[in-house]
């Protein structure tokens, strides 16, 4: 049961990260945002990598790996963008509603194009309808919410989405082969070196401004967003994996979901009844998704 609620959890902390994020990129820029992140990030995982460093799930003897195979960061920069101008655009709730309906979508055409290795599966009827049902979730959302329906942003929204579970995909193929700390670390250190490099290319002044103001903000909200990401990259490397995939999937999408809901009502005073009922929608389609999948595999 630990290793179900944390699942559930773990969804949750996605929405708490990625307003932690987006706080800091507000009153920084979400580049430097992005920086610190990743910072926080590297530290958090090299102290975990000593701590565990006779452990041999996580820290397991490495092999030889593709070059492309370390720059998985560059997902991220992406990803950390897209959920800022979502957030601040359209709300948490639609933004991770977006984002959980990529990786869906996503997650469907991987299994039909076996990329990356993935093996490929047959799609039933019922998971396409359980992706239409969420999708009405979306539209629902998006609607009824009055002010939410802005096209570019809810692209944006998807591609976050179905750039996480390509992230996704591609780190966990490189942590076979150099075990899940490492694989981690090595995913911050490339999208480290990435930001850096468009920051001080692109936008100089801004960045040593937005730098220079750092020791004025909160410690919580400078080092939040990196330490929940080191949660749930452990969480997504070590405790999910020791459950069904059908049951981690359906609580880490509802964990970010609910959790969103909530911070859009006591942070942005964005609640409404639409929200809600998309909400719920979205709930449906991910049940008859699980439905589908545990049917699947028993």
């Amino acid at each position: 049961m630990l290793n179900y609620l944390l699942s559930f959890i773990t969804g949750a902390v996605i929405s708490v990260m990625v307003i932690f994020n987006t706080e800091l990129g507000a009153v920084t820029t979400t580049e430097i945002s992005t920086m610190v992140n990743q910072i926080v990030g590297i530290i958090a995982l090299t102290l975990l990598m000593f701590v565990f460093r006779k452990n041999k799930e996580l820290c397991p003897k490495r092999v030889k790996s593709h070059w492309y195979m370390y720059f998985g960061g560059i997902f991220g920069l992406f990803i950390l963008t897209f959920n800022f101008y979502t957030v601040i655009e359209i709300g948490a709730t639609l933004s991770m509603a977006l984002a959980v309906f990529g990786q869906s979508a996503t997650g469907l055409f991987f299994d039909l194009t076996g990329l990356f290795g993935m093996e490929k599966k047959r799609i039933t009827k019922q998971k396409w309808i359980s992706l239409a049902v969420s999708f009405l979730g979306i539209l629902l959302m998006s609607l009824l919410s009055g002010g939410s329906f802005k096209p570019a942003f809810l692209l944006m929204g998807f591609a976050a989405g179905a750039l996480t579970m390509t992230q996704m995909i591609y780190n966990s193929t490189f942590a076979k082969a150099k075990g899940p700390l490492f694989s981690a670390r090595q995913n911050v250190i490339s999208g480290l070196v990435g930001i850096v490099l468009f920051s001080f290319i692109v936008k100089p002044q801004e960045s040593i401004k937005a730098i220079s103001i750092l020791p004025s903000i909160p410690f919580y909200l400078i080092v939040g967003g990196g330490l929940l990401a080191v949660w749930v990259v452990a969480c997504t490397n070590i405790v999910i994996p020791k459950i069904p995939a059908v049951y981690s999937a359906l609580l880490l999408s509802a964990g970010q979901l609910l959790a969103s809901l909530i911070l859009d009502y006591f942070i942005y005073s964005t609640f409404s009844f639409a929200l809600l009922l998309g909400t719920v929608v979205m709930l449906i389609g991910m049940i008859l998704s699980f439905l589908s999948d545990k049917k699947a595999i028993s």
